[in-house]
């Protein structure tokens, strides 16, 4: 008799359908298979029925008969139930999650060779400006021609006229190489007794296999990557997996450097760079179990590891482990349900947790491991507050008298200077002096940025690029064009009319486009080939440069407005994490905050350390307004091209919001972003107490709601962004 099989398929718009299984299929739940779709073919999982409702029941007769069972491990169970309560708990579809555990299409298919390309070195005799912008940006890298001209920011056809003319060469690639094997005993560290303390603790939670949510708390430079690698240590000599999750992609290269000094090889990595052939490769891996150690971004969180022993979160309280756009999880929260579904330890490791994570060492449910004093003697930097109302920078500059003197004698000692300003470019708003027209994009509600490294004006939000008028195109007036406030590249061409003799570096996500641009930076600061670093946030974590002695903080204002309920928190943490970059080798560190308001709690709190009377403050405000970790938000987004249809379905949503004692509904108004990509946004604010099932509210409350066919509802539970 012929069986039947409950497939979810890669397929968003659909929910689960049933396929007939033919004898010579052996599936179970967790099989990968190709099942027929129309006329297409797509791959899925096979889902136990109990746990994936079908909307209607069809008859045996009338199924069709899966096209293959893909020679792959089975999704284990625990996975399968993560993938449940993460479109559950997101109000994300099944499938979207699924999505990201069969992150590999390539992966599916058996074992072969393809053929990627690289460049030769060669210069073809026609160079175009495209040509030329090409083989800079590919210099040592390889791939498939689409993703080379991903890469490249050109054409198909650029690339393949490149092949043609010997630019580029073809290269076979074995897809299935074996990773090396970590080996545990390699360079095991000399680490303090403050330290062994808390290895062995971790490695107890490892060797217990038993779930358990530890907060590694450990001030900048205390070593917690070291400490945290004993854990790792301990999966690989149990022969379990690893995964450990970075919050940016530049710190993947730095620490599969740092990985492999101390375990011998590097691990393997799982992140947005990575070409097509290395993540089939990854994948299949991972799925085996012979992968031991994947270092990845949050997405590596969903892939199928065949024996899980130990996860880590690195910078645990990151905001940018919050995906913004398709399945909006917070990959710190998922990884804690990883380990309670797969029985696995959980190390959130930061020198700046997250009030959330706070409150759940309050409450027992975490444990924290401290490590309270810097390693080898170090020493936590001088922070001190520069009053931009007494100390101003002369007319036109943005860096301080003060700042300058101490850049100057950081100078003469030979020693390196970070100025950390969070914005990228070189002024944030470009006018007309002469009329006041001011550029915004055309598809967003967000001013152009002027980059003049690169002569363009850019929108952060949708990536719409122009190159700056001559005449404003307003007035027509010629040379009219004003830039209004700093960005790096601003505070760069400061830096180099002041120290006209310093070696200076920008580094932003403009810059440190790729894991290998950031072992390239990492490696000219190590070699001191670097005077002064101006940074975004992207140097605000996990990089350790001991002779980097100074930090200057051009605008300590900037993170705290705009009304987010975590404004404060998070610039707290932005710039505690930065001013631990000075002084984390032998030479002391010096932090200079520049700021309008030296009497804010936050700079108070960063002056004098006292990080515990700022936390306990903000926990207290939280506690009062119900806000996270107290109560909780979630946020409804509609958004249209049709400015009508936005506001219309908004409206709608907002009459047909239920009374339900605890909770709250605000809006519709227009998005503070009101319109982001060319679509006009609505938004919905629901707050409610801690203890209400909000998403089965909203999922009852916006399932009737007809919409018009180009409109789009997306639901933001636990919303970090409030654009």
């Amino acid at each position: 008799m012929n069986k039947r099989a409950r497939v979810l398929l890669l397929n968003a718009a659909l929910g689960p359908l049933d396929y007939r299984v033919d004898p010579q299929h052996d599936v179970q739940p967790g099989s990968i298979v190709l099942a027929p779709l129309g006329p297409r073919q797509l791959a899925g999982v096979v889902w136990e029925p109990e746990h994936m409702p079908s909307d209607a029941e069809v008859g045996d007769n009338r199924l069709r008969p899966l096209a293959a069972v893909y020679d792959l491990p089975p999704l284990k169970e625990s996975l399968r139930r993560l993938i449940e309560w993460t479109a559950d708990y997101y109000l994300a579809p099944p499938a979207a999650v699924l999505r990201m555990a069969l992150a590999s299409a390539s992966a599916l298919d058996g074992a072969r060779t393809i053929v990627e390309y690289r460049p030769t070195g060669h210069v073809p005799p026609r160079q175009t400006p495209q040509r030329a912008q090409a083989l800079e940006r590919l210099e040592n890298r390889q791939g498939i021609v689409r993703e080379l001209a991903t890469i490249a920011d050109v054409s198909d056809g650029v690339i393949r006229g490149l092949i043609k003319a010997g630019a580029i060469e073809p290269v076979e690639v074995h897809v299935d190489d074996p990773f090396p094997t970590p080996d545990p005993d390699h360079a095991r560290p000399d680490l303090s007794p403050e330290q062994t303390a808390a290895a062995q603790r971790l490695t107890q939670a490892v060797d217990a296999k038993a779930f358990a949510p530890i907060l590694l708390d450990g001030v900048t430079g205390s070593g917690k990557t070291e400490v945290y690698f004993e854990a790792v240590a301990a999966a690989i000599k149990a022969g379990r997996q690893t995964l450990v999750l970075l919050p940016e992609i530049a710190l993947t290269e730095p620490f599969l450097k740092r990985f492999a000094a101390r375990f011998g090889h590097a691990p393997v990595a799982w992140h947005s760079d990575l070409r097509q052939s290395q993540r089939r490769r990854a994948w299949r891996a991972i799925a085996s179990g012979e992968a031991l150690v994947t270092v990845g971004a949050r997405s590596a969180l969903f892939l199928p590891y065949r024996d899980l022993g130990l996860i880590v979160v690195d910078e645990a309280h990151e905001a940018s482990f919050k995906q913004e756009d398709g399945v909006m999880y917070h990959a710190r929260d998922v990884a804690v349900m990883r380990g309670h579904f797969e029985s696995v330890p959980v190390i959130l490791a930061s020198a700046t947790p997250a009030i959330e994570t706070r409150q759940q060492v309050a409450q027992g449910r975490y444990e924290e491991v401290k490590l309270p004093l810097r390693f080898g003697g170090a020493t936590m930097p001088d922070i001190a507050a520069i009053d931009l109302t007494q100390d101003r920078p002369d007319r036109g500059r943005w860096l301080a008298p003060t700042l300058v003197t101490a850049v100057q004698d950081t100078l003469a000692r030979g020693e390196q200077s970070l100025l950390f300003l969070n914005r990228r470019g070189y002024a944030p708003l470009t006018l007309c002096r002469h009329c006041g027209h001011r550029f915004k994009c055309p598809n967003c509600t967000a001013w152009m940025v002027e980059h003049r490294l690169t002569a363009r004006l850019a929108c952060h939000h949708c990536g719409h690029v122009m190159p700056p008028p001559r005449a404003c195109p307003e007035c027509k007036e010629e040379d009219a064009l004003v830039a209004c406030g700093p960005g790096v590249e601003r505070i760069a061409d400061e830096v180099a009319l002041l120290f006209p003799d310093a070696r200076t570096a920008i580094v932003t996500s403009d810059t440190l486009w790729s894991p290998a641009k950031a072992a390239e930076f990492v490696h000219r600061m190590e070699a001191g080939e670097i005077d002064i670093v101006i940074g975004t946030q992207l140097v605000t974590k996990g990089y350790h440069f001991p002779n980097l002695t100074l930090v200057g903080v051009i605008d300590a204002d900037l993170g705290l407005s705009g009304g987010d309920l975590r404004a404060a928190e998070r610039s707290f943490q932005q710039i505690a994490q930065v001013a631990g970059r000075a002084g984390r080798g032998a030479k002391a560190g010096r932090v200079l905050v520049q700021t309008f308001e030296p009497d804010a709690p936050v700079i108070q709190a960063l002056v004098s350390g006292d990080a515990d009377s700022f936390y306990e403050a903000e926990t207290e405000a939280r506690r009062h307004a119900g806000a996270p970790p107290f109560g909780r938000f979630a946020g409804i987004i509609v958004s249209s091209e049709s400015l009508d249809e936005a506001v219309n379905t908004a409206k709608a949503i907002g009459r047909a919001a239920p009374r339900v004692e605890g909770m709250q509904v605000y809006g519709p108004a227009p998005a503070p972003l009101a319109m982001l990509r060319g679509r006009h946004r609505q938004r919905l604010l629901v707050h409610a107490r801690r203890a209400l099932d909000v998403q089965d509210v909203i999922r009852d409350w916006l399932g009737p709601i007809e919409k018009p066919r180009g409109v789009r509802v997306a639901v933001d539970v636990d919303p970090y962004s409030f654009l």
